[in-house]
């Protein structure tokens, strides 16, 4: 590949970043916008080494190819502020969206931009012997330009077709198994604890292969990443029910998730999290029981 592509990262948070530098080795120059962004951003930047450039114009303005790695909320926000900016270079749109989202978002690019590609990042973010999978879909021409960006990395690509919300599918699917059983696991460990049976599970959970049961220290990890699993659970939801399908118990896991906002990015024991889940249901409870107190007290006085 002509090592003179510019690539441009919106934003490097812990994914976007490391995907963004695995690019590096068939590219010029990553870019990114430090305005808005945190020192800690900065710092990772930094440490992948990208390039800081004054603003998003500047950014949109030199770069061929954009990759857009950010929080879900903020997925067509952030393409609509580079649609506004006149981008005419390769759009990535690589969040875990729904189908629906995806494709309002090549709409909304699509009179300025050379084209949409459709990504969805599958595993860890890339570094050390992490390998995550990058599953792209849309114009062929496009997806195998992406795929020949991150050739002989530690990213490998994977054409889904050429139908923009395919890849989309793909991550939405994968993240309501496999967040939502993490989530479900947590709770029963939690459950088994407040009995004392706890080990008894693990050991139950131990005669089959693979069972989150048994992967109690992932417990501390699902709180930590509560912050962005959530509306991740939201947009499989949303994708469920345009399928026409129950959505009902994704929604109830991405509530759940939510209790743990407080514990983004920290690093807690399994004790500690199902501990930080039993106290905010307890306020949350008694927040609900104060009103009917007070309503049942009020009857009586009358």
């Amino acid at each position: 590949m002509d090592r003179q592509i510019t690539v441009g990262i919106l934003h490097p948070g812990s994914m976007g970043a490391a995907v963004a530098a695995r690019a590096l080795v068939n590219s010029g120059q990553v870019l990114w916008c430090p305005q808005g962004r945190s020192s800690a951003t900065a710092a990772r930047a930094e440490q992948f080494g990208l390039t800081a450039v004054p603003s998003l114009d500047d950014l949109v303005g030199r770069a061929d190819v954009v990759l857009s790695l950010c929080p879900p909320a903020a997925a067509e926000d952030v393409a609509r502020e580079v649609a506004e900016l006149n981008f005419t270079g390769l759009y990535v749109e690589a969040n875990a969206i729904s189908p629906q989202r995806a494709a309002r978002i090549a709409q909304l690019l699509g009179e300025t931009a050379r084209a949409v590609v459709d990504g969805a990042v599958v595993g860890s973010p890339p570094v050390g012997t992490k390998r995550p999978r990058l599953y792209l879909s849309g114009p062929v021409d496009e997806v195998r330009l992406v795929e020949r960006l991150f050739s002989g990395t530690t990213v490998s690509t994977h054409m889904l077709g050429e139908e923009i919300g395919q890849a989309s599918a793909l991550k939405v699917s994968y993240a309501a198994f496999q967040k939502a059983s993490r989530m479900l696991a947590a709770l029963s460990y939690g459950l088994a604890r407040e009995h004392g049976v706890d080990q008894a599970l693990l050991d139950v959970a131990g005669q089959r292969a693979g069972s989150y049961l048994t992967e109690t220290d992932y417990i501390g990890k699902t709180a930590a990443r509560a912050w962005r699993w959530g509306p991740e659970l939201e947009e499989a939801a949303d994708t469920m029910a345009a399928a026409g399908l129950p959505n009902g118990l994704l929604r109830a896991a991405a509530s759940t998730l939510s209790q743990w906002a407080d514990a983004k990015d920290t690093k807690l024991s399994a004790d500690q999290a199902l501990d930080e889940l039993l106290r905010v249901e307890a306020e949350s409870s008694s927040r609900h029981a104060e009103p009917e107190r007070s309503e049942e007290s009020g009857r009586r006085i009358g």
